[in-house]
């Protein structure tokens, strides 16, 4: 009997032939066969929002091949993605193929392992149609949304914008974090630090102003302060209360899709796109040194942290062996996965937990083995002991020799750790978004021992802004608020930067004047599709629908109304209004008709135009000059941008002048040797010069 295996990739394909052997025949549909036609809305939304699907463009010689060895096997089957999108895809191909849907023809892989692939195939059921519906449901709503909403945009802004379900809330949150930035006060406040010296010892250490014995004290003007620093003149200091103790620390769960994403992003600096890129070609397979084509990591668009027993047993065994008891806890971690997760599959782990990073460094790509190292690093820690680290608080009073016990006696406090077992951490540290706290130690200190003061100041500080969004910690405030769903992170993010309503400064995403622009639009005319309460509500229907307890058209009727009644609404009251951008308006007069030139938008990006068209027809090449001469030959630099959107400078007289940089230049001249400074973004921000031989650079900042 011949059996066709169908999945989605060629690499896929490729690890599990090595696994069925002989009566398997597998090949792949390379993704999405049949889809929505882009150029037309393609729901019929009086025939109870039926989809009119056709086959993408350039998919038809596929299907065709699929067509004709399925009527050469005896037995199809369907292995595509265990999630919902991969279902859809195994229902379009069960149409075309024209399988039966009553038949136990799909199977799915949780990790591409020969134990992974061979519970699949032994495990057959039908097409879920449920979970097809619950992806035809999210398709229909952004199409919807795109198809109904992104004309009006266009006409009332400039052509060619467009607004999606999720992404247009993702912007939102962008915006909105910016206003608050923008609106914050800064408030003063002042610390007072000092630095003392225990008898008989030569280590100093710091501890910083508390209050008096009964309150904490806040400081908030400098006056408050220089009142605080007369009445410590004079003033002797002991060690008034010791407290020592111990901190246990646990590891961190293995990663779910957004954790992993928000770590790659903290540590290795990818974005969401980039790693899901390198997390699928793990999973669906690598050739291997002395292996072959092999699955490293289960499936990653995941929000279950629930771990099968056979790779715990795996990971402990191997902890045990290189690490020794110490390192193993006594019972199995177990990890508890939120409330409104899927749970569909295993958290994201490596398949072979004995298969260290460094084993199957020679066979990956850089991506891959960054992010398998991240994998099986997060997956082993979470299985062992928690690290132990002593604590000391120690709280220090100053006072004055004959005075009444009535006077003030104020407190300074001061703490410190060590690690006295590394546990977990001696394989991993998980990344956050704020700098880490690092050890201290104190010198050894008992109660009513004198110390001496060696240093006592104060210092104002300001009160900071929230911090504008990472990818990392947008990914974060998405899942917080129940909107999108592993398989969408990425996506939306991509979205939103590649249409120019977000841009990447350095880590941090900051929104543009037409991202302001949309958004404001979107939020007075649109209010339901932005709301972030609505949209997570709609995640949870979704939710129902995959579980069988909603009907998808119901869903997509309720919403359907609200949306049509809104942009009635938006077209009557914005009749004739036409909204323009600060940005595109330029000192620049047409030399054919005298009106201003502004810039537009066309297929091919930005032009200037005359702003009398139809009339005047005239158009100049735009260029973004930065205001600073190339220095090569003396031009202007311009800003440009790759295919990916990334910013880099360049000549304006290219190609008879080849200067290029992705760093900015800037219009300052180094003071050592007088050669143009640059400005270098990122994880370490520096503003440098740009003669090698100079060397000169200083600290620059993310703006």
């Amino acid at each position: 009997m011949s059996n066709l295996v169908i999945v989605e990739s060629p690499a896929k394909a490729k690890t599990i032939k090595k696994y069925l052997g002989k009566g398997y025949q597998i090949t792949s549909s390379m993704g999405h066969i049949r889809d929505l036609p882009p150029k037309r809305l393609s729901v019929d939304v009086k025939k109870n929002f039926e989809p009119k699907y056709q086959i993408i463009k350039g998919k038809e010689e596929t299907v065709k091949e699929l067509k004709k060895m399925a009527k050469d096997a005896d037995n199809v089957i369907l292995a595509t993605d265990p999630d919902r999108e991969g279902e859809a895809i195994s229902w379009h191909l069960a149409y075309l193929l024209g399988l039966d849907l009553n038949e136990k023809n799909r199977v799915t892989f949780n990790e591409i392992t020969k134990t992974g692939v061979t519970k699949g195939i032994n495990s057959p059921r039908c097409v879920d149609l449920d979970l097809v519906n619950a992806q035809q449901a999210r398709r229909v709503l952004d199409r919807l949304v795109g198809y109904k909403v992104s004309p009006f945009l266009s006409q009332k802004i400039y052509k060619g914008l467009s607004a999606g379900r999720v992404q247009s809330v993702a912007v939102r949150m962008v915006v909105d974090r910016e206003e608050e930035i923008k609106k914050f006060v800064p408030q003063e406040y002042w610390s007072i630090d000092a630095e003392f010296i225990p008898k008989g010892s030569r280590k100093c250490f710091k501890a910083s102003f508390y209050g008096d014995e009964n309150n904490k004290i806040d400081i908030s003007t400098e006056l408050q302060a220089s009142e605080i620093l007369k009445n410590l003149e004079g003033s002797k200091y002991e060690v008034y209360k010791l407290k020592k103790g111990k901190r246990r620390k646990s590891p961190a769960p293995p990663f779910i899709t957004s954790t992993l994403q928000q770590e790659a992003s903290r540590k290795l600096g990818f974005t969401a796109k980039r790693t899901m890129r390198a997390a699928q070609e793990l999973y669906e397979g690598v050739e291997i040194q002395g292996k072959g084509s092999t699955g490293l990591i289960t499936y990653m668009r995941t929000d279950s942290l629930r771990v099968s027993e056979d790779a715990v047993k795996s990971a402990r065994d191997y902890i045990l062996n290189r690490w020794g008891g110490k390192y193993l806890p006594e019972s199995v971690r177990k990890f508890k996965t939120k409330a409104n997760a899927q749970d569909g599959h295993e958290a994201i782990r490596p398949t072979a937990p004995d298969l260290s990073p460094e084993e199957v460094k020679k066979s990956l790509s850089a991506d891959q083995y960054k992010i398998y190292k991240l994998v099986w690093e997060r997956f082993l820690a979470s299985q062992m002991a928690n690290c132990i680290q002593n604590t000391t608080q120690v709280d220090i009073l100053a006072f004055k020799e004959n005075e009444s016990l009535a006077s003030q006696r104020y407190i300074f406090k001061a703490s410190a750790y060590t690690i006295a077992f590394d546990g977990f951490m001696v394989l991993y540290v998980e990344g956050k978004d704020t700098e880490q706290e690092k050890a201290k130690i104190l010198p050894e200190l008992s109660e009513k021992m004198p110390l001496k003061l060696k240093s006592l100041k104060s210092n104002q500080h300001f009160t900071e802004p929230p911090p504008r969004y990472t990818e990392a910690s947008l990914i974060k405030a998405l899942e917080e608020q129940g909107i999108g769903r592993p398989s969408t992170y990425a996506s939306i993010i991509s979205t939103i930067t590649l249409r120019e309503y977000v841009i990447k400064e350095g880590k941090s995403l900051k929104p543009t004047e037409l991202g302001e622009v949309v958004n404001k639009l979107m939020t007075e005319r649109f209010s339901k599709i932005v709301n972030l309460k609505f949209t997570a509500q709609m995640e949870n229907n979704l939710d129902e629908i995959a579980a069988g307890k909603t009907v998808w058209t119901s869903t997509l009727s309720d919403f359907y109304s609200d949306l049509i009644k809104m942009l009635e609404k938006a077209k009557k009251d914005m009749e004739g209004v036409k909204i323009s951008l600060k940005e595109d308006q330029i000192d620049k007069i047409c030399d054919k008709c005298g009106k201003p030139m502004l810039v537009k938008r066309g297929r091919y990006g930005k032009f200037i135009g005359c702003s009398g068209y139809p009339e005047c027809k005239n158009i100049l090449k735009f260029v973004e000059e930065i205001g600073v001469k190339c220095p090569k030959c003396g031009g202007e630099v311009i800003k440009k941008r790759t295919k990916r959107k990334r910013i880099f400078y360049g000549c304006g007289n290219y190609p008879n002048c080849n200067f290029v940089s992705w760093d900015e230049p800037l219009n300052e001249r180094c003071p050592r040797c007088s050669e143009i400074l640059y400005r270098k973004v990122g994880k370490k921000p520096k503003i440098y010069c740009g003669s090698k031989e100079c060397g000169y650079e200083k600290m620059g900042e993310n703006e």
